[in-house]
């Protein structure tokens, strides 16, 4: 019996802060928070406040002190001054959400969220965070005309693309008798990665992993010494003969030249894995190939189900294999 309630609780606080906060899906583009999505209650200090003012109105009342009654009508404006006040530092600001860089599993991910006030007076003290996290813990101040850059982090687990949590924005200034909030749900995701394998296994070897799928890159057999050429791996500079400064050789760079080229044909594919591995361990393991291989600028072709790319090199071509195992099996990702 005691099972059902925590989740027909979290139901129940779901539906009412869709009700009561206007809570809806994620918004693209520019959102303005409006006072009709700004929401106010008074802190604890507030009501302390309250309740002085409160005593100081009796006080007044039963002593007919005109001072009392200055005093306090004097503090209960100031406070309600307070009210509007902390309600217009949050309202007519404008969020736009900003970029969110691709990261590994188990890496926190970077969500870049914008702030512009278009209005005459600044925004001070704005606190950010995400719903889930409790408390906002970053704080901006927003100048008057002018903008602000926050990123909030988010833990990840597993990978496929992670939309950003609800963001709550809070702000208590000037005095703290108040706070004020609003909620924002940008359309923004993330990129999560498959975790590269630890420990790393040596690469595939012509193409083609063993049984156990581990391999190596070789080198054919060494030709010799030629000119330096554009596009020649700097693994492969002859240092001795640059050192020495060969007249035969005018001088130039030089590196070292191998039959067949400086490197075996490397393909990265994953039908050719052990079929015993784990998917996401095979993931993992195609990962941590594709950065080794960029690493250490040896040209591959990736193989992984209908996607085929290659022989190449460069950031767009690791991204391009790191996108597809990032998706590989989720249905409806894009």
């Amino acid at each position: 019996m005691a099972g059902p309630l925590p989740s027909l609780s979290r139901l129940y606080r779901r539906a009412r802060d869709q009700w009561l906060f206007q809570l809806g899906p994620s918004e693209a583009g520019v959102v303005t928070l409006t006072m009709r999505r700004v929401f106010i209650v008074p802190t604890r200090p507030g009501l302390a406040f309250a309740g002085l003012l409160l005593l100081m109105l009796i006080g007044a009342l039963n002593y007919n002190l005109g001072l009392g009654f200055a005093l306090t009508f004097f503090a209960g404006a100031c406070a309600v001054a307070d009210m509007y006040q902390t309600a217009n530092n949050l309202a007519r600001l404008e969020l736009t959400p900003g970029r969110a860089a691709p990261v590994f599993a188990g890496e926190e991910a970077q969500f870049e969220l914008h702030l512009r006030n278009r209005g005459k007076l600044a925004r001070y003290a704005v606190w950010l965070g995400f719903q889930v996290d409790g408390e906002p813990r970053q704080v901006t101040d927003v100048a008057a005309g002018g903008a602000s850059t926050v990123r909030l982090s988010a833990a990840t687990s597993a990978r496929g693309w992670l939309d950003a949590p609800r963001i709550r924005l809070v702000t208590r200034f000037p005095l703290g008798l108040f706070r004020a909030w609003s909620y924002w749900r940008p359309a923004l995701k993330v990129l999560v990665y498959p975790a590269p394998e630890l420990p790393a296994q040596p690469l595939p070897s012509s193409g083609a992993a063993s049984e156990d799928g581990h391999g190596t890159v070789g080198l054919d057999n060494f030709a010799g010494i030629r000119s330096y050429q554009p596009g020649d791996p700097m693994r492969h500079l002859a240092w001795r003969q640059i050192a020495r400064h060969d007249p035969a050789l005018g001088g130039q760079l030089v590196t070292k030249h191998f039959d067949g080229g400086a490197v075996a044909e490397l393909c990265l594919d994953f039908a050719a894995l052990p079929v015993q591995l784990e998917l996401e361990l095979k993931l993992s393991r195609m990962v941590r190939w594709v950065l080794e291989a960029e690493q250490r600028a040896l040209p591959y072709t990736f193989r992984l189900a209908q996607h085929e790319y290659g022989p190449a090199l460069g950031d767009a071509h690791q991204a391009a294999c790191l996108r597809a195992l990032a998706l590989f099996g989720l249905e409806g990702s894009a």
